[in-house]
Order: C-alpha cells, then sequence, then structure tokens
C-alpha cells in the first residue's frame, strides 16, 4: 500500500472510484464524484491535501480537503478547512485502509499548521480521530438549527488558541452546491448506473 499525492494522470480513475463507493449511499446516485471534479480548479481546493492510497496496481483510496467560510455574528469571516469526500474502493472497505489515508493526511495537515479542521459525515466514525461536536465550540452548519446539535457536523482541534467560542457559521464552498441537471449531464461520461432510493438514506448536506 502506497499513500501519495493525487496527479493529474489519476483524475478519471480517481472519479469512478468516488462515485462507485457513494452510490446510493446518502441519496438516488451519487454527487461526490462531481465535487471532486469541480474541487480540482477552484480556488478552496487544497492540492497538497489531495491524496490516493495505490494497491494492487491499482488507486483505491482517495482524500480531499478544501477551504470553506466562518461567518461570526460581528460580520467577520474566517477561513475554515473542510474534510472530504474521502472514499474508498467497496472490494476493500473494512479492512482500515480509511482510518490510513484519515490520520495520514490528518499528519500532513497539522504540519501545515492548519489550526481545525471540519468534516460532514458519520459521528460514530469520525469521532475516532479526534472529531467532536461543532456546536461544542459554538460553531454550527449552514442551514441547520442552531438550537438542535447537528451530530453530523464535527471538528478536530489541532490548535485551540485558534478558536475563541464565539458563534460562528459555518458554509461549505460553493462547489458542495451541486446543481442536478450539471450533475446529470456531467454523469453521462461514466458507466450508466441504477439510481435507488433505499431505505437510511441521508444526504448529509441537510442534516
Amino acid at each position: 500500500m502506497i499513500i501519495r499525492l493525487e496527479n493529474e494522470d489519476d483524475y478519471l480513475e480517481v472519479e469512478n472510484l468516488v462515485r462507485n463507493s457513494f452510490w446510493n449511499i446518502y441519496r438516488p446516485g451519487a454527487w461526490e464524484h462531481y465535487i471532486v471534479n469541480h474541487l480540482r480548479n477552484d480556488s478552496c481546493f487544497i492540492k497538497d491535501l489531495a491524496f490516493v492510497i495505490e494497491k494492487d496496481k491499482r488507486i483505491i483510496g482517495h482524500i480531499n480537503y478544501s477551504i470553506g467560510k466562518i461567518t461570526f455574528d460581528d460580520g467577520r469571516c474566517e477561513d475554515g478547512v473542510v474534510l472530504g469526500p474521502v472514499s474508498i474502493d467497496k472490494n476493500y472497505q473494512n479492512n482500515g485502509y480509511g482510518s490510513e489515508l484519515i490520520k495520514y493526511s490528518l499528519k500532513i495537515a497539522e504540519k501545515k499548521n492548519i489550526p481545525f479542521i471540519f468534516v460532514i459525515g458519520d459521528e460514530n466514525y469520525y469521532h475516532r480521530f479526534g472529531f467532536e461536536s461543532a456546536s461544542k465550540y459554538n460553531l454550527f452548519l449552514n442551514g441547520t438549527d442552531m438550537e438542535d446539535e447537528c451530530p453530523f457536523f464535527m471538528i478536530k482541534i489541532i490548535d485551540r488558541e485558534k478558536i475563541s467560542n464565539e458563534k460562528g457559521i459555518f458554509t461549505n464552498p460553493e462547489v458542495f452546491d451541486v446543481d442536478e441537471k450539471d450533475l446529470d449531464e456531467f454523469d453521462k461520461k461514466f458507466e450508466f448506473k441504477e439510481k435507488k432510493i433505499i431505505e437510511g438514506q441521508l444526504d448529509l448536506r441537510e442534516c
């Protein structure tokens, strides 16, 4: 197993990996591969934190980081790094590859003096990496009720001196706002897959 930076030659293979990993998991179909594609050409993209796992002469894992915005009550804005999407080939899931990729990338992020990192995902999974509820620090996800905790919106604190506990609203990069028509057009470049409504699906953009 090798963890390395993503390069241009990986792009289509990575997008197929991401699409297959997320298909019908959180919603009918998937949008994560579209986001990965559009992130690469956006100023919010952190190229030095885009990693892949190579194993058996193929890419089996991928992770992205990008920069969103925290808006405070007094109108100030501050950058906030967000992890994701992170994907592991379905044939290699539940073998620790995702954990290795996340831990490796978090170490690199720490070396880059990134003070904290947000993630939107399964709290039972991300707690093991030091993520905790962002509402604990008075930080909330845009579009959610600040009176109710959103368990899927978490933060990992690397430098506690950079956390003020002022009320702030985090907004994902604009490329996370997926246009369904654009997504359908983008999907035509991939092999057809049937979209299915499955009990338990949850679009984490609307947690």
